[in-house]
C-alpha cells in the first residue's frame, strides 16, 4: 500500500486559471505545494492516479511522498477541489512536512461495537454526529484515524468529544473551545413510534376480523 502514498508530480511553468485549464485538457490535475520554509510551486499530476490515490481514506490523514521530477518531499493533502458533476479532480493542496513541525490535520473517526452496542441491542439507534476531528500533532504521531468503541452505550447515552480514546502526541483542537469536551459525537436514540392514523387503525382491526 505504499505506492497509494506517492503522488507523482511535475513542476509547471506557468500558473493561473488559463495554464491551470490547460493542464486539466492534458488529463492532468493541477496542483499547488507550500509551507516548509520554501516558497510555493505550481505542479501537475495524471488525473488517473490521482483518482486511485484518493479512493484510499488513509490518504487524507497520512504523510505523503510527493515526488516532484525526482525529487522526494513529505507533505499532506490539506484541500482539494472536485467537479460538482463530474468524477473529476479540479485541483489539490499540498503542505510540506518537517520532522519537528506540529502540523493541523483532519483524522476520520472509525467506531466500533455498533451492532453489539447495548442500547443497540435494545431497539436504540445510532446517531453519528461527528465523522471526523481536527488534531494537532508532530508528523510522526499523526493517526490513520481514531478507533470510537460505542458497545457500551444505552438507549439515550452519547460518547463525547472529552471521552475519546486519542494517542499519545495527538491533541483534539475542539477541546481548546469552550464546551468542546462536552459535544456529543455518537448518541443512541430511543426508536420513533409513528402513531397510527384512523384510517390504518379500521385497516388492522379489520384484517383482525378476517382471522
Amino acid at each position: 500500500m505504499s505506492d497509494v502514498f506517492e503522488f507523482v508530480a511535475e513542476k509547471r511553468s506557468k500558473s493561473g486559471k488559463s495554464a491551470a485549464r490547460a493542464i486539466r485538457r492534458e488529463g492532468k490535475v493541477p496542483a499547488v505545494i507550500y509551507g516548509g520554509g520554501q516558497a510555493a510551486e505550481v505542479l501537475a499530476l495524471n488525473h488517473t492516479e490521482v483518482l486511485k490515490h484518493l479512493e484510499h481514506e488513509a490518504v487524507f490523514s497520512h504523510i505523503l511522498d510527493i515526488n516532484i521530477d525526482g525529487q522526494v518531499s513529505k507533505g499532506v493533502l490539506k484541500d482539494l477541489q472536485r467537479h460538482p458533476a463530474k468524477r473529476r479532480i479540479i485541483h489539490l493542496d499540498f503542505m510540506r512536512v518537517q520532522v519537528g513541525e506540529t502540523i493541523r490535520m483532519h483524522v476520520p473517526l472509525h467506531f466500533i461495537g455498533a451492532e453489539t452496542a447495548v442500547g443497540v441491542k435494545a431497539g436504540g439507534i445510532m446517531m453519528t454526529n461527528v465523522t471526523n476531528v481536527e488534531v494537532d500533532c508532530l508528523p510522526v504521531d499523526l493517526p490513520e484515524y481514531i478507533e470510537v468503541d460505542v458497545s457500551g452505550l444505552d438507549v439515550g447515552e452519547s460518547l463525547h468529544l472529552g471521552e475519546l480514546a486519542v494517542p499519545n502526541g495527538v491533541q483534539l483542537v475542539e477541546m481548546g473551545h469552550e464546551e468542546g469536551a462536552d459535544l456529543a459525537v455518537v448518541t443512541i436514540t430511543a426508536p420513533t413510534v409513528s402513531a397510527a392514523t384512523p384510517e390504518e387503525e379500521e385497516i388492522e382491526e379489520g384484517e383482525e376480523g378476517e382471522d
